[in-house]
């Protein structure tokens, strides 16, 4: 298989969800129950890249790069206890639907969704994170991660219950790759060298205990995920997956604290002389895929403050510190160790009206979206080096400047 560089390419913009919970959406409009909105996104570039030479901008020379990235349209139903979402989004050469839900409201704590929705794990819907980056739980397909199934979710008191069964992750749509145009990290089976799984028959339970003590409230809670992986007979044995976290959030005034520890591990079973590691295994996501270590503990801590100030033109800026590793114990068949990979980001995000925009700086020893000084690309994985979530190999920090301009209505 012949390893080709798609780091040059736009980061998806619309990583950062988040930014939906509190952009304003006055100008949505109604066509009879269902409200329609939607987001466009633009994004500048400056960081550790190899310069091409030219004499145009680019990310890492002649004053960075300017992007523009994505546009969505969401279709939102709430009528009668009936629920639904459809969220589909266009990206320069792919497009894909993001969310595809119908529901029913059983009470005002309970509801049951079914199609493509948000698998229940970890601290929050978009992991331990604040910045336009996520953590990176994302990248291993273990935080805002949708898939096909069935979810149901109550709440007992102080006690928030999410029990899920997915028959299998999002599928493919448009784009250039072999299983890879979806949003949401997955395993995927195109044929080259460490894919040959695909996921199946996966259950998650979530439960979260609420807390809450004068002005500071605390969310303690606990995911397990288990399913199975479906191999291809010609190179790799049927096996399966799990995961479990214990995660945290805590807020005090304006300040937010949320903790994460997750063990994870994609038992991948190769047959022998095959030449491949079961440390590795390959997960696609926004037309592009690329392995990553099968198995690994993932510590996080995003730390944030809220202020707002009494402008007209600004509703809120959020401060925030978000810093993940994988650490990882695995080797390649030549006995090379796998390399962890840790990221920082250090940024603030300033909302106003429909606006909602990011300002960081991501610092990273293994974040395939950040810098790619230093990388070498060969023939085939084992000759390639590459700073990533696989063996990272490159082994080295990058960093990259990212303002993102998104606007909601």
């Amino acid at each position: 298989m012949s390893y080709i560089s798609r780091r040059l390419l736009p980061l998806p913009l619309t990583l950062l969800l988040c930014a939906g919970m509190t952009a304003s959406a006055d100008a949505a409009f109604n066509l009879g129950p269902v409200q329609v909105g939607g987001a466009m996104r633009v994004n500048y570039v400056n960081g550790d890249y190899q310069k091409s030479g030219g004499d145009g901008p680019e990310r890492g020379d002649n004053g960075g790069d300017m992007e523009l990235d994505t546009f969505r349209i969401n279709l939102d139903l709430d009528q009668n206890n009936w629920l639904g979402k459809v969220e589909y989004r266009w990206y320069t050469g792919y497009n894909f639907l993001h969310t595809g839900w119908v529901g029913y409201r059983l009470s005002e704590k309970s509801q049951v969704q079914a199609g493509l929705n948000r698998v229940p794990f970890g601290v929050g819907a978009y992991g331990p994170a604040n910045s336009w980056f996520f953590d990176q739980h994302y990248y291993v397909g273990l935080s805002d991660d949708m898939d096909m199934g069935i979810k149901y979710s109550t709440g007992m008191g102080n006690l928030a219950l999410d029990l899920a069964y997915y028959g299998m992750p999002e599928p493919d749509f448009n784009g250039d790759s072999a299983e890879s145009a979806r949003y949401s990290y997955d395993i995927v089976d195109n044929g080259s060298e460490y894919s040959h799984y695909e996921e199946r028959n996966q259950v998650n339970v979530r439960a979260v205990y609420g807390m809450a003590f004068t002005s500071l409230t605390n969310d303690l809670g606990v995911s397990l995920q288990w399913g199975e992986l479906e191999g291809d007979g010609g190179f790799a044995d049927d096996s399966d997956a799990w995961a479990a976290s214990i995660h945290d959030r805590t807020t005090l005034g304006n300040f937010a604290l949320m903790l994460q520890l997750t063990q994870y591990k994609y038992d991948a079973d190769y047959h022998p002389g095959t030449g491949l590691s079961n440390d590795l295994i390959t997960m696609g996501a926004y037309d592009f895929a690329w392995p990553v270590a099968s198995e690994g503990v993932i510590p996080a801590i995003a730390l944030s403050y809220t202020w707002k100030p009494r402008l007209n033109w600004i509703d809120s800026i959020t401060f925030y510190n978000d810093y993940s590793v994988i650490i990882k114990d695995g080797s390649l068949p030549d006995g090379r160790e796998l390399n962890d990979s840790a990221m920082n980001v250090t940024g603030m995000a300033i909302a106003n009206g429909g606006w909602y925009i990011y300002v960081d700086y991501a610092y990273s020893d293994g974040n395939y979206f950040v810098g790619n000084e230093g990388d070498v690309y060969g023939a085939d994985y084992a000759s390639s080096a590459v700073g990533d979530f696989g063996a990272n190999l490159n082994d080295d920090w990058n960093g990259r400047f990212n303002i993102n301009f998104g606007y909601y209505y």
